[in-house]
């Protein structure tokens, strides 16, 4: 009976992102995989009947939140410029103020829905901001990202590090390997993302060794 409220939170976020946020219908299947991930990820590492215990959660320093906010500059190349919303929100997350990213990537979004790099961004946000906890907030981000960004490997490719950081390689794995799968045979960034799966098979071996 625990997992009850669960799973009627997935319905419920299924439906409030589907008839209050249409959802286009195209994104219906992603977003609903990724709440199973979430739900599946919690059955194996989650108790729900345990009490609570919070810990500190680990400093990220600079370089890592600039890192990201490179990463993802670099997946939309030099032609295309970020609004400005985005470029005063990465400079906040360069710092690791994710929280005041977020509030003014909400802004953009709510300015221009059609913003993929700007979901995007907010996905990357809100999961930083859980201390690397893949939300239903930041699941609709990324759903909404790949949807408006069909055919961009950003989307797919950083949900796959929000799985990462939520403790689910396999699923990352499965993500980019459909996605690589999917991909035209001359897609320029199929070498980075072939060489980003290999090295998360190579964590998988070595976590299955220890």
């Amino acid at each position: 009976m625990m997992w009850v409220p669960f799973l009627a939170l997935a319905l419920l976020t299924f439906a409030i992102a589907v008839f209050a946020a249409r959802l286009p219908r195209n994104g219906w299947a992603l977003f609903g995989a990724t709440l199973l991930f979430g739900l599946s990820g919690y059955a194996m590492q989650g108790s729900p009947a345990e009490p609570g215990s919070p810990t500190m959660a680990p400093k990220v320093d600079d370089a890592t939140n600039a890192a990201m906010v490179d990463a993802r500059r670099q997946m939309f190349g030099a032609d295309h410029q970020p609004s400005r919303f985005v470029t005063i929100a990465d400079g906040f997350a360069r710092r690791g103020k994710y929280q005041d990213a977020a509030n003014l990537l909400r802004n953009a979004v709510e300015e221009n829905p059609k913003d993929g790099e700007a979901w995007l961004a907010l996905g990357n946000a809100l999961v930083e901001h859980a201390d690397g906890m893949l939300t239903p907030a930041a699941i609709y981000a990324f759903v909404k990202a790949e949807t408006i960004l069909p055919g961009n490997p950003a989307p797919p490719y950083f949900l796959g590090v929000a799985l990462l950081r939520s403790g689910r390689p396999q699923d990352a794995r499965q993500l980019w390997k459909q996605t690589l799968d999917n991909a035209p045979k001359d897609a320029s960034w199929k070498p980075l993302m072939q060489e980003r799966l290999k090295r998360l098979d190579d964590l998988i071996a070595q976590m299955g060794v220890q």
